[in-house]
């Protein structure tokens, strides 16, 4: 890694990154396919190994040839990053793997974007996104807007350490359908409950889905705060957010 061989330490973590069975035995986690597969297919799987290079030139080259710019992503580039979701849930992979797919994918849609249209982009829907107030962590929550927007949200990061008000104002400012809520420490906990009241009793309290995550968090406590939905991970965040919108 160090030498700058094996990036990102795929490698590495492809090879011994999960192992099974009593004798430690290493399974490879992401085996490439072979070169004749089709363009499509292998952009999908270079995604989903976070091979960004390899996936920004097959993008580049299928645009390049006339594929359809709005059909790379939701046919191929989403899907991608769905797969690599499950493989996340099914802990066959861990966040670092994630996190390198869903950069590898970003890559690829920021050579897209521009070719499409902005009445023809398929916006999910508008996310309001913040780590609570009392709390500096971001690690989860830029994950979180990563993948939100790799799936095709329209992501409005509040930052950290975000008061109940700001999230208010800026879900009223954004029209948004969401409003997501971060948080690491315990001490963001008695703010949880307050940024929710807030956001419910505010003028659009019966138009916003608010969804909670975080190492400090639970379902019970979610519940019990107002919230609307608990995602366990990041990756689950984006499935619930889709299920709290009706979006299959």
């Amino acid at each position: 890694m160090l030498a700058g061989k094996d990036q990102y330490c795929s490698t590495y973590i492809s090879t011994y990154g999960s192992k099974i069975g009593a004798g430690g035995e290493a399974k490879i986690i992401g085996k490439e396919k072979k070169p004749s597969e089709p363009a499509l297919e292998a952009l999908k799987e270079a995604v989903i190994h976070g091979k960004r290079k390899i996936a920004t030139d097959i993008t580049q080259k299928a645009l390049d040839d006339g594929a359809d710019p709005q059909t790379l992503i939701d046919s191929c580039l989403i899907p991608a990053l769905n797969s690599v979701g499950d493989k996340f849930e099914k802990k066959t992979i861990f966040v670092p793997e994630m996190m390198i797919a869903a950069k590898s994918m970003q890559a690829c849609v920021d050579l897209i974007k521009p070719l499409i249209k902005k009445e023809e982009q398929n916006i999910l829907g508008t996310v309001v996104l913040g780590t609570i107030f009392g709390d500096l962590h971001d690690i989860g929550k830029n994950l979180a807007r990563l993948l939100l927007g790799t799936s095709g949200f329209n992501v409005i990061d509040l930052g950290e350490n975000v008061p109940a008000e700001k999230f208010v104002i800026a879900a009223q400012e954004n029209n948004a359908d969401l409003v997501g809520l971060s948080s690491l420490l315990t001490t963001g906990d008695p703010h949880v409950k307050e940024t929710i009241e807030a956001i419910k009793t505010s003028s659009i309290g019966d138009e916003v889905k608010i969804i909670c995550g975080g190492a400090a968090l639970s379902q019970k406590f979610v519940e019990a705060c107002g919230g609307d939905a608990y995602a366990n991970d990041a990756a689950d965040g984006v499935k619930k957010s889709k299920s709290l919108l009706g979006i299959a």
